[in-house]
């Protein structure tokens, strides 16, 4: 893939990216046997991928004292994610997910979560006009996050930053979807962007496409709806544009943080662009999904949850590539 040089107009945009999520140690299965272990969280994921591809991003989150918690805590660092607003908690452990891999490369997700009664002691930022914030999975309905994060959000929107939602609502949730349904639509009326995929509006609305997912993110107030179907490819539903683009083929090793390497693509077209809210032309949301499927090819052909160092470097260093044809 040949990658232009980028324009020295880069230099010149200052904006920052916040990535608001959960924190969990993934220990990946295939065959029913541990193949890898690796710092996860959907959030966490998102943020490493865009500080390989060095774009300043802090990551907003909690986890344990412990050995598991020292380990990631020194894995951001490694990979240009700030952890100034990272909580760390002795009471409780770092959470743990079990992720067993099916024949397509699909993961089953099993949770293990040991939390202190008091979560985010560190201070919170406030995001300002021009940043950028992403938010959302299963982080974004807890209890004891959401006062904190609802905040947070409120002066982010306050302030002119732009705010994207990744709902990322897993089966395993599905016992708890009438007290989460609710939450979702807060989180939803909350964003500029939604990014989710087939899965997450089918298990929380039973919607079983882009237009019947876009009726419900509209209603809840959210302008903009990415829809990602895997290999089937995206589509992109909002007021005033609609389009959809093929994924090409690929060999797949691992899913795991596709959809989060799909939302560092796009971020990563936002901070290198200048545009505003509200002025998303077809040229902009063209090379938002172009760099959405880029990134999220790359982490699919490893085990790494997040964009391999080599692509962050090539992508460091270029513009984004020409978007795919509708």
């Amino acid at each position: 893939m040949k990658i232009e040089n980028i324009s020295t107009s880069k230099k010149t945009i200052e904006k920052r990216v916040f990535c608001f999520g959960e924190t969990v140690l993934d220990i990946i299965f295939r065959d029913n046997m541990p193949i890898a272990a690796k710092p996860g969280g959907s959030m966490l994921n998102t943020a490493v991928s865009l500080g390989r591809a060095g774009i300043p991003v802090y990551f907003i989150s909690d986890f344990g004292q412990d050995h598991a918690g020292d380990l990631i805590h020194d894995f951001l660092l490694e990979n240009g994610v700030s952890t100034k607003y990272i909580s760390r908690y002795t009471e409780g452990q770092t959470a743990v997910a079990l992720a067993f891999l099916d024949q397509l490369q699909n993961a089953d997700y099993s949770f293990y979560k040991n939390f202190p009664e008091e979560r985010l002691t560190a201070p919170i930022p406030s995001a300002q006009k021009g940043d950028i914030v992403l938010f959302g999975s299963f982080y974004a309905l807890t209890g004891s996050i959401r006062p904190k994060m609802m905040t947070f959000l409120r002066n982010a929107k306050s302030n002119g930053a732009l705010v994207m939602y990744d709902p990322n609502f897993r089966r395993a949730h599905l016992g708890d979807l009438e007290t989460h349904k609710p939450l979702i639509l807060d989180n939803m009326r909350m964003a500029d962007i939604i990014r989710g995929s087939d899965e997450d509006f089918m298990n929380v609305f039973g919607a079983s496409d882009a237009n019947q997912s876009f009726q419900h993110v509209f209603g809840a107030g959210c302008p903009h709806l990415v829809y990602t179907k895997s290999s089937e490819g995206v589509d992109i539903i909002t007021g005033g544009y609609s389009a959809s683009y093929a994924v090409p083929p690929i060999q797949t090793v691992s899913t795991i943080g596709a959809g989060d390497a799909f939302n560092a693509g796009m971020i990563y077209y936002m901070v290198n662009s200048e545009f505003s809210i509200g002025e998303f032309s077809a040229s902009c949301w063209e090379t938002m999904i172009g760099n959405g499927i880029r990134f999220s090819a790359d982490v699919c052909q490893s085990l790494d949850n997040y964009i391999s160092i080599d692509f962050g470097r090539q992508v460091s260093k270029a513009t984004p590539p020409p978007a795919p044809s509708p």
